[in-house]
């Protein structure tokens, strides 16, 4: 509950202090990259756990934190925060929104971890629950 309580207020914290430095930034736009963290996060790891016995739990770590962190990385060199906020003449990276990018690396990179640890219990227990994660049967 203690940490639970500091997360709140370190992302609170955070939250307002973005809220001041993108000011003058269109919010739909925003929005927009809130969803590419959340897509290159999230869904690598909620499709390879659906359709692929062999993705690990380890797998799931690996490109949860690499879509995560290199989304954020990727905002920050892309022209809208290094050109629009910084000031600078040209950005390193060159896609306002890194989604496509930084996806397909977490996709990548969970694949890859995946195919070097193996977890026979999951594998195992796969078929068991395709029905619960295609059908909702069994999860009451």
């Amino acid at each position: 509950m203690r940490v639970a309580r500091r997360a709140t207020v370190v992302f609170g914290v955070a939250a307002v202090l973005l809220g001041v430095l993108f000011k003058g930034q269109n919010v739909a736009f925003m929005v927009g990259l809130a969803f590419a963290i959340a897509c290159s996060a999230n869904f690598p790891a909620l499709l390879l756990s659906i359709v692929w016995r062999r993705f690990t739990t380890p797998g799931a770590v690996a490109s949860i934190l690499t879509g995560a962190l290199l989304t954020v990385v990727l905002i920050v060199l892309s022209p809208t925060v290094w050109v629009d906020l910084l000031g600078n003449a040209t950005a390193p990276f060159p896609l306002r929104n890194p989604a496509i990018v930084s996806m397909t690396v977490s996709i990548l990179v969970g694949v890859v971890v995946s195919l070097s640890s193996r977890e026979p219990t999951a594998e195992a227990n796969f078929d068991d629950e395709k029905p619960r994660t295609y059908l909702g049967v069994g999860a009451e």
